[in-house]
């Protein structure tokens, strides 16, 4: 994830917009497609608001409407897609799932769910999917819920990361040769602040997506000022997600169980996954 991904081609009113596409958009450029589907809009339109009359038209105009999110089921048995670009904290315009969809297609909080939407209706508040597609980047038919996460066994690791890289960095080529790390193991930096601990981790990310391309690899910050969270994805080929320290205790906690979720769906599915988390301090 990162803000670089921003749309960059002329807008036209003849390609189907997705919802996530609409949210890391600039309000200006979404003007440009409010005005291409012949929407009157004022100089006092919010974000959300232009994202929701373009969607509303699209609908009408096409019949098309698509989202992609995280699955996050709350207690009372429904659920609702998070959207990265928000650090899957709760919005306005997430997707509302029905708890006969969680029950028919045995979905989980982390999956990752791709489908057709429609605008809220009536007294409806949140747009709501009526066809999900895709689940964990599969068809729904193609889906075996065979492995959990909990049932599987810990093994001690038998296979190293190699961080050493070619650029000047040499922080990869220390670890190796003093502390290796091998995949499946947890490792903690110690450190008093200003130490470069975020340098070190951004170094880590460098390497194991250079050194190991298969991995999927999430950055989970807590705590951290804004700036450090768009230095972050702007630097590091991975997702990054960001809980700021203006925001409460409970959010921090809601976003670090999402993102340890939606690793158990991928773990499950038999990819490896790495996460960097700072700082664990800040979390607890």
């Amino acid at each position: 994830m990162s803000n670089k991904s921003a749309i960059l081609v002329p807008p036209a009113a003849e390609r189907v917009w997705e919802l996530r596409e609409l949210r890391g958009s600039s309000v200006n450029f979404l003007r440009d497609i409010a005005e291409k589907f012949g929407i009157n809009v004022s100089g006092e339109s919010r974000k959300s608001d232009l994202v929701y009359q373009i969607l509303q038209t699209q609908m009408e105009q096409t019949g098309s409407l698509n989202s992609e999110g995280l699955l996050e089921i709350l207690p009372e048995g429904f659920g609702f897609l998070r959207n990265a670009a928000a650090s899957y904290l709760p919005r306005h315009s997430d997707v509302y799932i029905s708890p006969s969809q969680i029950r028919r297609f045995n979905l989980r909080t982390g999956d990752t769910l791709a489908g057709q939407i429609r605008p809220p209706k009536g007294g409806e508040r949140y747009f709501a999917m009526i066809k999900i597609e895709f689940i964990n980047h599969e068809m729904p038919e193609q889906i075996e819920r065979t492995a959990f996460y909990n049932s599987f066994t810990p093994l001690h690791p038998d296979e190293r990361f190699e961080l050493e890289t070619r650029g000047g960095d040499l922080s990869g080529r220390i670890l190796d040769i003093l502390c290796p790390i091998g995949k499946g193991q947890r490792a903690l930096i110690v450190s008093p602040p200003r130490a470069g601990k975020t340098m070190l981790l951004q170094s880590l990310a460098h390497s194991i997506k250079g050194n190991h391309p298969e991995i999927c690899l999430i950055v989970l910050l807590v705590g951290e000022r804004p700036e450090e969270v768009t230095e972050m994805q702007r630097s590091v080929d991975g997702e990054v997600i960001g809980s700021t320290f203006d925001e409460p205790a409970e959010s921090h906690t809601q976003v670090a169980e999402l993102v340890q979720e939606k690793a158990k769906r991928l773990v499950e599915q038999g990819n490896d996954v790495v996460i960097l988390l700072d700082s664990i301090t800040r979390l607890a």
